[in-house]
């Protein structure tokens, strides 16, 4: 796989625009476009060549041609393309969590049992793992700017100050993100106003994912991706749920015990193992595998890539039936 820019020139990449006037189409390569912004201008340069669509975030408005594969990194981004382009080749490819965040801390930083998410589900029991908590860690509510609601840092952040916690509040780079990770009991994660006034959608959800290979308890938002790993209760609890007094409560007491607010273990081992680089690594070889099959078949003019009636038609089809029924009873 080879990476092409196309609004600048960089010396270690190779050019679209030079590319394209090099090899006549449809060419032997496979074209995937990814930022949603730029997708329908960059296929149609690539009419007529083999594409794919990696899609991240939804909601960005437009329709793609008969036959593009979608290569979708959440289950949310497949159902919106699964309504929206029904009948083009649809894959789930989530994106790999790093193997930084899989790999156990110290015995100074503790976190749930590096067993739990190492091994498959049902080889570790209830008992066994995060069986040591080890002491309370430094940072009692950790809480990432970017992203996170007014909510959370205007009311709930200070409110958690004054009960006396220790919020820290990380806005910018970090060397070690992981390790500071390491060090908090709970992460706050709200991103649900973020992406309702931007228009579009939370892509994947890598900090939630982040912080449960961490060994901290995550109290979130459940919008869009999200929800594919999030289960409420059992794999992290919902943000903002009801009341400013109802998370300050869930909250402190997670900081007091957190072993009793973390993730279910098995249920997290079966989310980390479906992201470990190795599982996804073998997603991306079975789509694109597909995928050269399938611009095989249109190129070669064995096949004709099956088309969606436009939603205008199929709201109309319901009256076109009772038309017809009116007319044969007249």
């Amino acid at each position: 796989m080879e990476l092409v820019t196309y609004r600048q020139r960089e010396s270690e990449h190779p050019f679209l625009d030079d590319l394209l006037s090099q090899e006549p189409a449809p060419g032997p390569a496979l074209w995937i476009v990814s930022w949603g912004f730029d997708v329908p201008p960059l296929l149609r340069r690539l009419r007529g060549r083999p594409v794919a669509y990696h899609a991240h975030s939804s909601g960005y408005g437009f329709d793609l041609p008969p036959g593009v594969p979608v290569l979708a990194v959440s289950r949310n981004t497949l159902g919106y393309w699964g309504n929206r382009a029904p009948r083009n080749p649809l894959f789930l490819v989530p994106n790999a969590l790093d193997a930084k965040w899989l790999r156990p801390g110290s015995a100074a930083v503790p976190w749930r049992d590096p067993r739990a998410l190492a091994i498959r589900a049902g080889e570790v029991g209830a008992a066994d793992a995060g069986a040591n908590p080890g002491p309370r860690r430094p940072i009692d509510v950790l809480v990432q700017v970017r992203k996170n609601s007014r909510y959370v840092l205007e009311q709930l952040v200070p409110a958690l100050r004054q009960r006396g916690l220790r919020v820290e509040l990380q806005d910018g780079w970090v060397d070690d993100l992981v390790d500071l990770f390491r060090r908090s009991s709970v992460v706050v994660y709200d991103s649900a106003d973020y992406w309702r006034g931007r228009g579009v959608s939370e892509g994947f959800g890598l900090p939630p994912l982040e912080a449960l290979a961490s060994g901290c308890v995550v109290f979130s938002s459940l919008n869009h991706a999200l929800a594919d790993s999030l289960d409420p209760g059992l794999v992290g609890h919902q943000i903002g749920c009801g009341s400013l007094a109802a998370d300050l409560e869930c909250i402190a007491a997670a900081v007091a015990d957190p072993q009793d607010w973390r993730a279910d273990p098995q249920r997290l081992a079966l989310i980390l193992q479906d992201g470990s680089e190795a599982a996804l690594a073998e997603r991306w070889r079975r789509a694109l595998t597909a995928c050269d099959r399938h611009w095989g078949l249109l190129l070669a003019g064995a096949a004709a890539p099956l088309q969606s009636p436009p939603a205008w038609r199929l709201r109309l089809d319901p009256w076109l039936v009772r038309l017809r029924r009116w007319l044969r009873r007249g």
